[in-house]
């Protein structure tokens, strides 16, 4: 498609997407409407590779609330990324014809296949769903970090990030702020220095470093990533030489 403005995206979620309203676990609806948000996006003929967090699971509240030590609390967050991977991909299996795999940075070869960047690449090429799950494989990193690494191994074009209930950064807390105002592009290096809570300050750094792309939009909206795919900037927009302007 000649005004296709990416090739290859990486779709970052996180957990509360696919929670919906609820706190915790899986809610019907929203499952659905991710899964047509990703598909929508497929079938521009635009490569896709999803990272999924493990919130809906389990959070870091919890185990400060039952004291568990930090890596114990990671390695069991590593697994809801697993589970939300399986997850989505039944339900993108279920409603398209396209191939799905589901690869993991911590080895369950009887359910997933292990991450191998080359593998990974070859299922792109062939036109498949990848959805990555497992982080990094190690304690101490959310699913931001990864994300973007993954990102820059694939060699994607830009990361759509889907956010939950809110369509970009703001100047300030808009549930606390009604006056705060969305940016509409933003410097890397105004995020960092304003320390936005956008991503990991590492996460952020990382793509700053290797001028990767970055869309911030909210992931109940429909159709935002067909658009911004299509070359619209909806949310904010953070990429090298930008500027920051408020909407």
């Amino acid at each position: 498609m000649e005004n296709r403005r990416y090739n290859r995206v990486l779709i970052k979620l996180s957990g509360a997407a696919v929670a919906g309203r609820q706190e915790f676990g899986f809610d019907p609806d929203a499952l659905e409407h991710i899964t047509r948000e990703v598909l929508t996006v497929a079938n521009l003929g635009v490569e896709v590779a999803v990272v999924i967090g493990g919130g809906n699971i389990f959070r870091g509240n919890v185990a400060d609330n039952w004291g568990i030590e930090r890596a114990e609390a990671d390695s069991i967050g590593v697994m809801g990324t697993v589970i939300n991977s399986l997850m989505l991909r039944s339900v993108l299996k279920a409603r398209s014809a396209f191939e799905v795999r589901v690869l993991s940075a911590i080895e369950m070869n009887s359910i997933v296949e292990p991450y191998i960047r080359l593998r990974a690449i070859h299922h792109l090429e062939k036109g498949y769903l990848v959805l990555l799950a497992g982080g990094t494989g190690q304690p101490f990193v959310s699913t931001d970090y990864p994300a973007v690494q993954r990102a820059l191994e694939l060699r994607c074009d830009a990361i759509l990030v889907a956010k939950h209930g809110v369509n970009g950064i703001f100047t300030a807390d808009p549930k606390l702020e009604p006056n705060a105002r969305c940016y509409e592009t933003i410097s890397y290096a105004d995020v960092v220095a304003g320390n936005l809570k956008v991503m990991d300050q590492s996460a952020m750094l990382l793509a700053r470093d290797y001028n990767l792309p970055l869309h911030i939009f909210d992931i109940d909206s429909t159709d935002t990533m067909e658009k911004i795919v299509l070359g619209n900037n909806v949310g904010t927009y953070i990429a090298p030489h930008t500027t920051t302007r408020i909407l």
